[in-house]
């Protein structure tokens, strides 16, 4: 390696090993703010139970988010949004999301569940219907506004969706729609499908594990650029070594 090499080598890894410690810092600043909102939905989902029935304020629901809610009305199956591209114990499947009709006038999103499908596009929802009043216990989820669709695609008929975009959902649906959704809670009293799913969990996710990464990077790359601006440069045959 010549002498210019032994200086320009360190140096660009000592850069790549700055750049990976910041990206380390990066995450264990996200990592912090996790766990911040994992404390703020702990508290939120061990306090009372909210009654939606009433509720018409459509833009003040964003604060129910993480809280417990209890919802009394009529679905309106003819609008269901099937959101495609999920799984449930590695079945593929989609997920079943219906209006439920308030007396006030307003509609919440109730995700009833997941119901399977082998290409987790076109799932049979037959006889999935829940006529009549129903009392709907979940915990309620702020619904995203990127403000741009949630990926609707339509196959053989039917259009599903990646995700809910609240923005979309308040132009494509005829009422009042909440800023949050019902992510209805499993019960033994309801029927098999769609089948209710679990709350997430409230863990870390993976950035401690990104930013042990990133350090290990940034620790390999100042070794290496150690090793090499400090080994001895080799003799020529010009140069032999002292005897």
């Amino acid at each position: 390696m010549s002498p210019r090499s032994r200086y320009i080598l360190p140096a660009l890894l000592t850069l790549v090993a700055l750049v990976c410690v910041r990206l380390g810092i990066w995450q264990l600043h996200r990592l912090a703010g996790r766990r911040a909102a994992n404390r703020a939905a702990a508290a939120a989902r061990h306090a009372p139970e909210v009654d939606l029935t009433r509720m018409s304020d459509t833009a003040g629901t964003f604060r129910l988010a993480e809280r417990r809610v209890r919802a009394v009305g009529h679905y309106d199956p003819a609008r269901e949004i099937v959101l495609r591209g999920v799984s449930f114990e590695e079945a593929p499947g989609v997920q079943v999301v219906t209006p439920l009709l308030l007396p006030g006038g307003a509609a919440v999103l109730v995700k009833r569940g997941f119901v399977p499908a082998p290409d987790a596009v076109s799932a049979d929802l037959r006889g999935l219907d829940e006529p009549g009043e129903v009392a709907v216990h979940g915990v309620a989820i702020a619904i995203e506004n990127r403000g741009r669709p949630g990926a609707p695609l339509t196959q053989n008929g039917r259009t599903t969706w990646a995700r809910l975009e609240l923005d979309t959902l308040r132009r494509l649906l005829p009422y009042p729609v909440l800023g949050v959704y019902l992510l209805q809670t499993p019960d033994s009293g309801l029927p098999h499908f769609p089948r209710r799913l679990a709350l997430p969990a409230l863990d870390d996710g993976p950035h401690l594990s990104y930013a042990i990464q990133w350090f290990a990077f940034a620790a390999t790359a100042l070794i290496v650029g150690g090793i090499v601006a400090f080994r001895s440069p080799a003799r020529g045959p010009d140069h032999p070594a002292p005897r």
